[in-house]
């Protein structure tokens, strides 16, 4: 992830912050599916934000290595949601990038007000808030398997979203690992991520 979020930070650094961003987005997942009632994330042992019961340990050393990875993905059932199946799932999937950005807010905050820190910690938070928006907006591209798939699902016309998702649903990660190692889908994502940091650090004050 440093080569496109532009930071060197040591191993160190950079390991509890990809768990951090990592939990926190598996564990949003799973309890707005709670909240919505689905009890399946529960009897799975996912509403913990225990870091083992969230992270897919290949998926986490590509994405430190190479910007691209994954965590275990929270399995829910929309049959169980109370109201709409679609929004429901809509906002289970929201979830996941929002927490993300709510983390590299609360990051920029106390990197922002706190009062002087070790290098150590400063160097955390900084990694934090570059990982965790580019986390949010990495998620958000509207290809499955991502929560943006599912966001814009929620969002379309029941019938142009049952029409795109059978044109793309199947093709939809051969076509995210094309933009991935190409270099496509950076020079897209980089300008948005960090437009997001810019507008998070001036929020929290910077």
């Amino acid at each position: 992830m440093s080569g496109f979020l532009g930071l060197g930070p040591d191993l160190l650094i950079r390991i509890p912050a990809l768990v951090a961003a990592l939990t926190i987005h598996e564990y949003a997942h799973a309890r707005v599916a709670l909240a919505m009632g689905d009890p399946t994330p529960k009897h799975a042992g996912r509403v913990t934000l225990n870091p083992l019961a969230h992270l897919d340990p290949i998926g986490m050393i590509m994405l430190w290595i190479t910007s691209f990875g994954w965590g275990r993905p929270v399995e829910v059932n929309p049959a169980n949601f109370r109201g709409d199946r679609e929004r429901g799932m809509m906002a289970v999937a929201a979830a996941g990038p929002l927490s993300n950005l709510g983390l590299a807010l609360v990051s920029a905050l106390i990197l922002s007000y706190a009062p002087v820190m070790p290098a150590a910690v400063s160097g955390f938070l900084a990694v934090s808030i570059r990982m965790n928006v580019f986390l949010a907006v990495f998620n958000l591209i509207p290809l499955p398997p991502l929560d943006g798939s599912k966001v814009l699902f929620g969002i379309l016309p029941r019938r142009i979203a049952y029409e795109y998702f059978a044109r793309v649903q199947a093709m939809g990660p051969f076509l995210l690992l094309l933009l991935v190692f190409s270099g496509a889908l950076w020079r897209v994502l980089g300008p948005l991520a960090f437009g997001m940091e810019r507008l998070i650090l001036r929020i929290a004050g910077f």
